[in-house]
């Protein structure tokens, strides 16, 4: 993964520099993603998660493969040429399947991992720092170092096999909840300095006990707490001070930068400066998938505006089908008086499981189906998505509802991009202009 290891080393050599990786399945989201990379000449780093796609086909009903696939199709039909797509997998490890025995889980995770990287999955998440159901609640560093090592094993005897490209590794035992926090927070514990030596000694220990050495020259990212979270309606914020003997402890670590999840709803701002602090790869996903849901609630109020039942319908399909399968969302949101109201607005953005089931898929195309035959009156538009109406007027996005959808995500994601390449130039009109 040469694009990975050419960066950590800019990063290394002084250069502020960094990069986004989007975790998500939808396929707008990704397509704001190609074609925002398409736009400012850069790479798109798009992860699948382990519960998103694996072995069992997750809640995406995808494998690592059909996955992958997917993500190329998508790239070549918005010009990103293939080389510039890098794909990768998070919180590979027992994650999905904690509730099990640790030998049976970690059996499970064998299988995940050697799919991710037969498949062509080239940056590889191992997260192997959750309990299973005969394991101490709290896991020692060397005994998630053993289990990581023993997961990179596995992935070096899939990628000989495979050949191409070595994989990249990310390591790191301070690993935030996947998705945010399902309680309210109000501020953070940052890893301390010494913490993250211990974690970076134990696994390479134990990966040069497993004669893994090659490997441990291509562990790129140790996944720390910076003390940024979300949870239903607040966010914490990065505050460079706390972190400051953190982000140094990494500079005297060669070839490793960190990388920071739950970096979602910051500032520009607060990005850029994670960046500057070594945290050099940004994780987000929430985020995205809230400014997606942020469109088509738009939509739907314009449809509504306009008489057409199938704006309220896309609402009412979701929510039926959130109710219908309460397993995504019902340990998140357990305050009755309020769980219709996060169902929909929480940061966690549970809702983000259900976008890819038939019925609301389909209520998603008619809606923008509807509204493309009708068009959108400016006056809505400005009422409703007043910053995609202030690009339309400069001529910069069309008034289509795809199009509306589209720099709704992009919006979020230019931030990230401004924050990892401040040289770089973004204009929008590529974006917008390339949706037909």
């Amino acid at each position: 993964m040469k694009p990975l290891l050419d960066l950590v080393h800019s990063h290394k050599s002084g250069e502020s520099v960094g990069i986004y990786s989007v975790c998500s399945s939808h396929p707008l989201v990704l397509e704001a993603t190609l074609r925002l990379a398409q736009e400012a000449g850069s790479y798109a780093l798009i992860e699948a998660t382990s519960n998103q796609v694996n072995q069992d086909g997750g809640y995406t009903g995808m494998g690592p493969t059909a996955f992958l696939d997917s993500a190329y199709r998508l790239a070549a039909r918005v010009g990103l040429p293939a080389e510039r797509i890098l794909l990768g997998g998070d919180h590979l490890g027992p994650n999905c399947w904690k509730s099990l025995p640790a030998e049976s889980a970690l059996q499970r995770s064998d299988v995940l991992v050697r799919d991710y990287v037969e498949a062509g999955f080239q940056k590889i998440h191992l997260d192997c720092s959750m309990s299973c159901t005969d394991d101490p609640f709290v896991l020692g560093d060397e005994l998630i170092a053993r289990r990581t090592a023993a997961l990179c094993d596995v992935a070096e005897q899939a990628w000989r096999v495979r050949g191409g490209p070595a994989p990249v590794y990310v390591i790191g035992s301070e690993v935030p909840v996947p998705g945010g926090a399902n309680e309210t927070r109000h501020e953070l514990t940052v890893t301390t300095p010494e913490a993250a030596y211990t974690t970076i000694e134990s696994h390479r220990l134990a990966f040069a006990h497993r004669g893994l050495q090659e490997a441990w020259e291509r562990v790129i990212g140790l996944v720390v707490q910076p003390g940024v979270e979300f949870d239903h309606d607040k966010v914490i914020d990065y505050q460079p001070l706390k972190a400051a003997s953190l982000s140094k402890c990494i500079v005297a670590v060669p070839g490793m930068v960190f990388e920071a999840h739950s970096t979602d709803y910051q500032t520009p701002g607060a990005l850029a400066e994670l960046v500057r602090d070594h945290f050099a790869i940004l994780k987000v996903g929430p985020a995205v998938t809230f400014a997606l849901r942020e469109g088509f609630w738009a939509l739907a109020a314009i449809a509504a505006e306009l008489g057409l039942e199938v704006g309220e319908s896309l609402k009412k399909t979701l929510l039926e089908e959130m109710q219908r399968n309460p397993k995504y969302w019902t340990t998140y949101y357990q305050n009755r008086a309020r769980q219709q109201f996060d169902m929909q607005f929480s940061l966690s953005d549970r809702i983000r499981y259900y976008w890819g089931t038939p019925n609301v898929s389909l209520a998603c195309a008619r809606l923008m189906d509807k509204l493309s035959a009708i068009g959108i009156p400016q006056t809505l538009l400005s009422q409703y998505m007043p910053l995609q109406f202030a690009a339309y007027r400069d001529g910069q996005l069309k008034n289509d509802p795809r199009a509306l959808v589209l720099d709704s995500v992009a919006q979020v994601l230019r931030g990230y991009a401004r924050a990892c390449d401040p040289a770089a130039s973004l204009t929008n009109a590529h974006i917008h202009r390339g949706t037909e």
